[in-house]
């Protein structure tokens, strides 16, 4: 006799194994969906990150490219024509070496390297009082091609130059040339401040309702905001915006009977140019 029993199978229907699968696939398009967003992502956060890094290598180039020409403008040869311009009593250092009325004042200036790039009959003095010579021609205008950096009208950068401030490091006698002695002095420095800020106004507007960012002064020392300042205005409108500063001494160099490359003379004393 046989003990063996039957029992009955376990049938599952089709429309369950349908259902499984289409779970199944749900899942796998789920995790392709998120995998997406997430290359979506990170694809865009690296193109905003080389995006800022060449914006910021091009501002720092525009405004380095003004600091070059300036030093090279001074110490190169006294026969240039921009040499006179840029020592003369209306220029951007012989404005405050020839006038020492003009010590809390601010010259301010478009750097235009295209052309010359800096242009005498375009600048502007910012006082405490606001703008008191040349009305707003110094200033940089979007509106204005020529203003640009380059004819892509990408960057545009403007100079603010000021006499540096008083301080332990710039008490008397500091300004007199190291190893002549008081009886013999013949030459001069003048230390300076030189901020230049370089924007790329298609980013944003430089206006920030009535207040054009490009009149605020560069003197941070001489504000309580900072907003009141060409940086912080920038900063504040949105417009990205770079500023470089440098301190720079400007001298009337000589040795002892003779002067070197700066002003007229031939004995001690080598006056500036006169205009």
């Amino acid at each position: 006799m046989s003990n063996m029993q039957q029992y009955p199978s376990l049938k599952v229907s089709p429309s369950s194994q349908q259902g499984a699968v289409l779970i199944v696939v749900l899942l796998f398009l789920v995790l392709i969906i998120l995998a997406g967003v997430i290359a979506v992502k990170q694809s865009t956060t690296d193109l905003r990150l080389a995006t800022s890094d060449q914006i910021n290598t091009l501002l720092l180039q525009s405004a380095d490219n003004a600091n070059q020409s300036i030093e090279q403008s001074v110490n190169g040869s006294s026969d240039e024509d921009i040499y006179d311009d840029m020592l003369s009593i209306t220029g951007p250092f012989g404005y405050f070496m020839l006038n020492p009325d003009n010590s809390d004042h601010e010259y301010v200036f478009c750097f235009r390297p295209r052309d010359r790039f800096f242009d005498i009959n375009r600048t502007s003095v910012l006082a405490s009082s606001g703008t008191i010579l040349g009305s707003n021609n110094g200033y940089c205008n979007p509106e204005e091609p020529e203003d640009y950096v380059s004819s892509r009208k990408a960057s545009m950068t403007q100079v603010n130059i000021s006499l540096t401030s008083a301080s332990a490091d710039t008490e008397a006698f500091s300004n007199y040339t190291i190893g002549q002695d008081s009886s013999s002095v013949s030459s001069q420095a003048y230390t300076f401040d030189i901020n230049n800020t370089a924007v790329l106004p298609a980013y944003a507007d430089t206006e920030v309702g009535s207040k054009n960012c490009f009149a605020q002064t560069s003197r941070v020392d001489t504000v309580a905001d900072s907003e009141n300042t060409i940086g912080g205005c920038m900063a504040y409108a949105g417009v990205p915006s770079a500023v470089i500063y440098e301190q720079a001494n400007v001298e009337n160099q000589s040795q002892r009977t003779k002067c070197v490359e700066f002003g007229t003379g031939g004995g001690l004393l080598c006056p500036l140019p006169s205009s």
